[in-house]
């Protein structure tokens, strides 16, 4: 029974992937992987994919709370739609985002925090909380984003466990997750043939903290989520106008020149010459290794 929305999940995203590819691609929505000297074109928006399989892969199991889940998944896929389309501003995508994020509140759960073991009452507060929490998990893994595979990755490994420290509603929404990207993570992986766009991260990361929310495990979500929030501190710096000051930039041997000014992935290419596919591969090591590091204080309280 448990097993079920990840298997469903994997076989959906598997066969839908490719198919959403073609899709894109006639339609002329496609992009530059401009981290490769060839400079390829991809098919964009693959997040749809994502979307319509985790969508059918919890109706077996849809309940209440599942349903209240879904939808504020959903509702942040369409924010992901109009910002792939439109290219929102930064601060047009996190107040839709907070607008979006308003019916976790009907989600019934208790208003306690518990912080590693002491739990916190918020009381109506706690509500607030969630909104807030759901937004900025979902903006920071669409900010840690823009090499094959990161994004999706990261986001399965997260999943992945807290599916192991959850019980319940939140575990099969976990696994449904991780059941789904590991099916599109098989087309987006290096060499991409589809991006997830903003479709795909936004939902992902409200994923993310829809499980943080109903499994109570909200500050063992924020661990797993510390790369993406060094990564949104560092570009707070510049005001996220990244773009304007320049690029990462692909050398001859086709290693990564970090950009001119810091962010996460920016440190690791200064501290080692990296090709994208190592560079990936290191950000998902480190996300493993929170993981551990979550799922060893979950098993010590």
């Amino acid at each position: 029974m448990v097993l079920i929305p990840l298997l469903i999940g994997l076989l959906l995203s598997i066969v839908l992937t490719p198919y959403i590819a073609q899709l894109m691609k006639k339609a002329g929505i496609v992009g530059r992987d401009i981290h490769k000297k060839e400079r390829p074109e991809v098919a964009e928006m693959g997040g749809l994919a994502i979307l319509i399989a985790l969508t059918l892969a919890l109706i077996p199991i849809l309940n209440e709370a599942l349903s209240k889940a879904l939808l504020v998944f959903l509702l942040f896929g369409l924010v992901g739609i109009l910002d792939d389309l439109t290219v929102l501003k930064q601060s047009h995508k996190v107040v839709l985002s907070l607008l979006v994020a308003i019916p976790v509140i009907l989600i019934s759960t208790d208003a306690t925090l518990n912080l590693f073991g002491i739990s916190i009452n918020l009381g109506l507060a706690y509500y607030i909380f969630a909104v807030l929490f759901i937004t900025g998990s979902a903006n920071l893994v669409n900010m840690l984003a823009g090499f094959n595979g990161l994004e999706v990755g990261t986001s399965m490994i997260a999943l992945l466990f807290l599916a192991l420290i959850t019980t319940g509603d939140a575990r099969l929404l976990a696994l449904a997750g991780v059941g789904t990207s590991l099916g599109f993570l098989w087309w987006n992986k290096y060499p991409a043939k589809i991006f997830p766009g903003d479709v795909g991260t936004l939902s992902l990361g409200a994923l993310i903290g829809m499980v943080g929310i109903l499994g109570k495990v909200e500050v063992f979500t924020a661990v797993l989520l510390i790369p993406h929030a060094v990564d949104f501190l560092l570009k707070m710096r510049i005001r996220f106008k990244g773009k304007a000051k320049g690029k990462t930039e692909v050398l001859e041997d086709g290693t990564l020149k970090a950009p001119p000014y810091l962010s996460f992935l920016g440190l690791i290419m200064r501290a080692k010459r990296v090709k994208e596919w190592q560079l990936v591969a290191i950000v998902w090591l480190l996300e493993f290794a929170l993981g551990i590091v979550v799922y060893l204080l979950h098993l010590s309280l």
